[in-house]
């Protein structure tokens, strides 16, 4: 049997015994899949991927979730739905996290964890190219606008449809709202500004309208109770924008440099977003 002979020999083993303890979890974690949920109709950021099996989907948020789970050290699995139904099933247990670019509202704020924005997002309209211009709020008026249901975009419709004298149509994809404007049965979509545009670049028909600057961004929301889950990933995150990848990641699928001091190449303070409720605003440097 060993025998303690020192104070010094003691007091390695509860060193040693407190290094396997903290040790033991995350060695546990690392063969434990991430499971993520995103909508797989919202290009560029996840859409169907050509050629690829059934489900399989690529775009901005799918590499962006890939290259987290790398530097994770740990497999990923990601599931696409409509985006209505992320945020119930996250918080019902069934996602780590979301991949779906998500924007940080006050309300969403008391309600999840959110890690630091990855990418400033702008609302915007796209309409059919033979259509009058909608420049301004103001030329809303008597339009059918569509949105993704459950979306920041449908939200702000319904509080702002009487102000400006528009109707809102909800669909369960972002797709289905453009394709609503295509066949002539609305007006104009509003969705966020790199979607559109997207959407505007695949379909000559389509141009781009008014762009409404929220001053909000997309983050990947958590639990509340997920506090280290959340500091995982932002950690990661960081250490993408010190990097360079996520401009890399900009540049692929956006066909456009970030800005400077835009949210892809910015590390925040703290935790969060900044001014939000969830955000924590303890200092640390990214161990990447």
């Amino acid at each position: 049997m060993l025998r303690l002979t020192s104070r010094a020999s003691k007091t390695a083993l509860a060193a040693g015994l407190a290094a396997l303890l903290v040790a033991s979890p995350v060695a546990a974690q690392a063969d434990k899949p991430i499971n993520v949920g995103l909508d797989g109709t919202f290009a560029p950021h996840a859409m169907p991927k050509v050629g690829g099996k059934p489900g399989e989907v690529e775009g901005f948020n799918v590499d962006l979730a890939n290259e987290i789970a790398q530097r994770l050290k740990r497999p990923i699995n990601i599931v696409a739905q409509e985006f209505s139904g992320l945020i119930p099933a996250l918080n019902a247990g069934r996602f780590d996290w979301l991949a779906a670019p998500t924007t940080v509202t006050p309300e969403r704020s008391k309600n999840l964890l959110f890690t630091e924005g990855y990418l400033n997002t702008y609302y915007q309209l796209v309409l059919k190219k033979s259509a009058p211009d909608i420049a301004k709020l103001e030329d809303l008026k008597g339009k059918k606008i569509t949105v993704n249901k459950g979306s920041a975009y449908d939200k702000w419709a319904d509080q702002n449809k009487e102000k400006y004298g528009f109707e809102v149509l909800a669909f369960p994809t972002q797709t289905d709202g453009v394709q609503a404007v295509l066949a002539g049965r609305a007006d104009a979509n509003l969705g966020g500004n790199t979607v559109v545009a997207w959407a505007a670049k695949q379909n000559p028909t389509l141009k781009l309208g008014a762009k409404i600057d929220q001053g909000l961004v997309w983050a990947a929301p958590f639990r509340k109770d997920d506090v280290a889950g959340r500091n995982q990933v932002e950690n990661a995150i960081e250490c993408m924008k010190l990097d360079g990848t996520i401009a890399k990641l900009h540049e692929k699928w956006f066909g456009t440099k970030p800005e400077p001091g835009a949210a892809a190449v910015t590390v925040y303070k703290g935790y969060g977003v900044p001014d939000t409720e969830s955000h924590d605003p303890t200092e640390h440097k990214p161990q990447c």
